[in-house]
């Protein structure tokens, strides 16, 4: 019995000075993995952030370029139908979101979803416009009706997402 009272007083303190290094290692250990994932975190949004800036750039002046007044007042409307510039609208609009269809990785979910939805509910005002007036009419006609369409318009979706888009840029 005295063996065995000897033998605990060597290896109770040997097992709580090794479980106390273990812990220590352990805590050690964590919190330097903690520190370098931080500062793997900080070195990965001091790169990201201006890419994300720079889409919410892009995207802006993606709807403001896509607003119809922007389109019109860049095409020369001199002996073009309304179909025809109905179809330089339309493919207008596709070649502005295709070019920048890529911005998406860095912006919000929701803000993409409004990009998105803008653009489709501008194409689909284009059309209702164009559909009001004469396929063979001068496109001065159309480009009248698509302007007092869109100003009619109380909140426009380009504006919804550029509000969204503006203050998401804020909270970065």
């Amino acid at each position: 019995m005295e063996l065995f009272l000897d033998l605990l007083k060597y290896t109770v303190p040997a097992l709580v000075v090794a479980l106390t290094t273990w812990l220590v290692l352990y805590k050690l250990l964590a919190a330097e993995t903690e520190r370098r994932a931080f500062e793997l975190r900080k070195m990965n949004q001091n790169q990201l952030t201006p890419a994300r800036l720079r889409a919410y750039e892009r995207l802006t002046l993606l709807l403001e370029r896509t607003q119809p007044e922007a389109m019109i007042l860049r095409l020369d409307l001199q002996g073009m139908t309304n179909l025809e510039l109905q179809t330089r609208l339309l493919q207008t609009v596709r070649d502005e979101f295709d070019h920048n269809v890529s911005q998406q990785i860095y912006v919000s979910q929701q803000a993409w979803v409004l990009v998105r939805n803008a653009r489709e509910n501008l194409v689909r005002i284009i059309n209702a416009s164009a559909g009001q007036v004469q396929p063979s009419a001068p496109a001065l006609q159309l480009a009248q009706c698509l302007i007092e369409m869109y100003a009619a318009l109380k909140t426009t979706p380009t504006d919804v997402a550029l509000d969204f888009l503006k203050n998401e840029v804020k909270t970065l």
